[in-house]
């Protein structure tokens, strides 16, 4: 009974509005202490540093991340290579994987700009620990309460949203998902390793790069280019996507680290995948 209740006072102590404020002094509160061992220019050039190779990637991203690009690189890898006759544009143009090797093109910018390339200058330019953004387990499982909350209802949506027109028309995006379980593998393996890196590019790297110099207004700034990368989704999930960026950068900061939500990306993504097929055509029947 006691053991009930002690839950049941968790469950409202992280559903009140003044533990999301009490967080976010806390983030305050970290972030003065820690300014103090470091310089001002330090910290200066590392803001900066940040936030432009934030603008470089997530511009690589947005422009060559889509499949017409693919169409132009082959060409260009034929040309290099001395291939005749556009033998390896042939094979891609009539292959029955070929909705899916876009998709791996798509992961590949995402896998680059959003982990690869953020991984390199925290290593190389700041000099600092990949644990500092977020890489590392941390005290993920001290707020598994928050996560839970987090995705719980999303999931919850999600089904129900399945029953309806739209949902199941846009998941999975990967079209080939339902014609066999090689396929729908494939595709969430490269479905989750994006995840992973929306999760270290904007709760470990932007937020943590910016964290030292704005405090809890690094979550804010880090809302902002996450919403705009929901754009062309559906208006429920562009919607979400405000507060969710928000509760995950407030969680990400105080566990120290980018895997609980990566763990509610996943669970939230495959829920949606698998709701839309099993109201289509259902799961694949073979390999």
């Amino acid at each position: 009974m006691s053991s009930h209740k002690d839950s049941q006072n968790s469950i409202l102590h992280w559903l009140h509005p003044s533990q999301m404020l009490s967080h976010l002094r806390d983030i305050d509160t970290e972030a003065a202490a820690e300014r103090k061992s470091t310089d001002e220019q330090t910290l200066w050039l590392r803001a900066w540093t940040v936030i432009a190779v934030a603008c470089i990637c997530l511009l690589m991203v947005h422009y060559l991340k889509y499949s017409n690009n693919l169409r132009v690189f082959i060409p260009l890898l034929e040309g290099i290579f001395g291939v005749d006759n556009q033998a390896w544009y042939r094979t891609y143009a009539r292959s029955e994987y070929r909705e899916l090797i876009g998709y791996i093109w798509w992961g590949f910018w995402h896998l680059l700009c959003f982990i690869v390339i953020p991984m390199l200058t925290i290593k190389l330019i700041l000099k600092q620990p990949l644990k500092a953004y977020g890489w590392q387990l941390g005290d993920v499982r001290q707020h598994w309460l928050g996560y839970v909350l987090l995705a719980s209802p999303i999931m919850v949506f999600a089904i129900i949203a399945s029953f309806g027109s739209d949902f199941p028309s846009h998941y999975p995006f990967y079209k080939q998902a339902t014609r066999s379980w090689s396929d729908l593998l494939l595709w969430e393996c490269i479905y989750i390793m994006q995840f992973i890196g929306v999760e270290f590019f904007f709760r470990g790297f932007l937020v943590n790069g910016l964290r030292l110099q704005f405090g809890s207004l690094s979550v804010a700034v880090m809302c902002l280019p996450y919403l705009m990368l929901h754009f062309p989704k559906l208006w429920p999930e562009s919607f979400g996507a405000i507060l969710f960026g928000f509760f995950l950068g407030i969680l990400a900061v105080r566990s120290k680290s980018i895997w609980g939500g990566v763990g509610v990306h996943v669970s939230i993504a495959l829920t949606m995948d698998i709701a839309a097929m099993i109201q289509t055509k259902g799961l694949p029947d073979s390999w």
